[in-house]
């Protein structure tokens, strides 16, 4: 086969473009990356990609873990404060008892409203202009305490053997949400005694037996309330959800509530009975009832680890007047209008009911609060653990990028050397083998 000088030129020619070629590809790379475009490296051009999109994802789930944790920070704060002006009313709860003269209870009374007025203060705590206690209105200022005084509904607060004995054995419940009973709603007979009404059943039952008579129930061997432990029935009272047509949430009683009553029969005589109330400053909710996430941005939530913030509901419970079975939305601040009830009957002087069931009222709001709390800590302390995890991953996805992407500079430099000694030879081995005046050109 006869070889042209014009092929032999053109094949030397291919062979040292690519020889250049290579070169060239080398010294792109001492900038740092390898990869420059997909031809470079397919798969490891798609690697890099991927590499990126998870670490971009990393940084913004890190940016918003530490928003989470800021404003959990924020709220703990706030919360601890709510927990230490509780904790103060407990305290004066305590202390106004029979020995106290009526000027003593009112002091009492203005020391705790202070409190209270601290409370509303903390729940309309702001971040960065976001109310925290909103739900997802944080924009609107959640709590505000009336400037004037509404008759609201008085309850009984059961406490643990009361609620044990009318739940069937069931474990306390703070809050009437759960579906166990905790409270019930005051009547005044009109025999001058007070009787309480079992909003679940109509069933209602004499003070004496709810202070003594079930506890000689129980030492008889009676676990749980039977029929024929109350001294009558509502008639016509058709469950919990009738609680809403004389109840706002709040527990203002309503032009309904005013003009109930309902006959019941004790010792053979007929007893009326009707709703009994407190003259008392009443706080509003104007949040709502939902949460965020600041953890992710796709897939499906997840509220153990993505709930961020509390509501009104986190923060002050339920109550018989709006908890579940009421009728009655989710007031938002229920503990907090049950210690203005506190506040009311200390200014009223009533150390009987505050040295009973006032403490127990207290009590339940301060705890109410501090369950709160405890879940709120233990939230907090996921997203830090989340927080360290990302911090993990992230130094992860940068070894992968840089392994895919960057150059092994010593490898580089012995590569490009021998690319640059390959391109010198073929030059050399060129001039001795191509036509005189190409080599001279070349």
């Amino acid at each position: 086969m006869r070889v042209a000088s014009m092929m032999m030129t053109n094949r030397y020619l291919k062979q040292l473009n690519r020889t250049y070629e290579a070169q060239t590809k080398l010294m792109e790379q001492s900038d740092g990356d390898k990869l420059h475009r997909a031809s470079d490296d397919a798969i490891g051009y798609s690697k890099y990609l991927r590499y990126g999109d998870s670490y971009a994802e990393n940084n913004q789930y890190q940016t918003n873990v530490k928003s989470a944790i800021s404003w959990m920070k924020n709220s703990d704060a706030a919360v601890q404060d709510i927990s230490d002006a509780l904790k103060t009313i407990v305290e004066k709860s305590n202390a106004a008892q029979d020995t106290n003269t009526t000027t003593d209870m009112q002091a009492i009374a203005k020391e705790m409203l202070v409190k209270v007025q601290q409370v509303v203060a903390d729940g309309n705590m702001q971040v960065n202009g976001r109310y925290l206690f909103s739900g997802q209105s944080d924009l609107k200022q959640p709590y505000s305490m009336s400037n004037d005084k509404f008759q609201r509904g008085l309850t009984k607060n059961l406490d643990d053997k009361q609620t044990a004995f009318f739940n069937q054995g069931t474990a306390p419940s703070k809050t009437a949400s759960s579906g166990n009973l905790s409270q019930m709603l005051t009547l005044k007979g009109s025999d001058g005694n007070e009787y309480y009404l079992n909003t679940m059943d109509g069933n209602v039952y004499s003070k004496d037996f709810m202070d003594n008579g079930y506890k000689d129930k129980m030492a008889a061997g009676q676990a749980t309330v039977k029929a024929g432990d109350e001294a009558g029935t509502v008639s016509g009272w058709g469950g919990s959800t009738e609680v809403h047509n004389y109840f706002d949430a709040n527990g203002v009683i309503n032009t309904d509530g005013e003009s109930f009553s309902s006959d019941i029969t004790v010792g053979g005589e007929t007893v009326t009975l009707k709703f009994s109330t407190i003259e008392q400053y009443i706080i509003t909710y104007s949040g709502d009832n939902n949460h965020f996430s600041m953890v992710k941005e796709n897939g499906a939530t997840q509220p153990a680890t993505d709930t961020v913030n509390m509501n009104g509901i986190d923060l002050a419970g339920t109550s018989i007047f709006d908890d579940a079975n009421s009728g009655n939305r989710s007031s938002g601040a229920a503990a907090f209008n049950d210690v203005l009830t506190v506040v009311a009957m200390t200014d009223m002087g009533n150390a009987a009911w505050m040295s009973s069931d006032g403490k127990t009222l207290a009590n339940n709001s301060f705890e109410i609060v501090n369950t709160s709390q405890s879940k709120l800590a233990a939230r907090q302390q996921v997203y830090t653990d989340c927080q360290n995890m990302l911090t993990t991953q992230n130094e992860s996805i940068l070894t992968d990028i840089t392994e895919v992407h960057s150059t092994d500079v010593a490898k580089l430099a012995t590569k490009l050397m021998e690319a640059q000694t390959i391109y010198q030879l073929s030059l050399s081995v060129g001039s001795r083998i191509l036509p005189p005046t190409l080599a001279d050109y070349l």
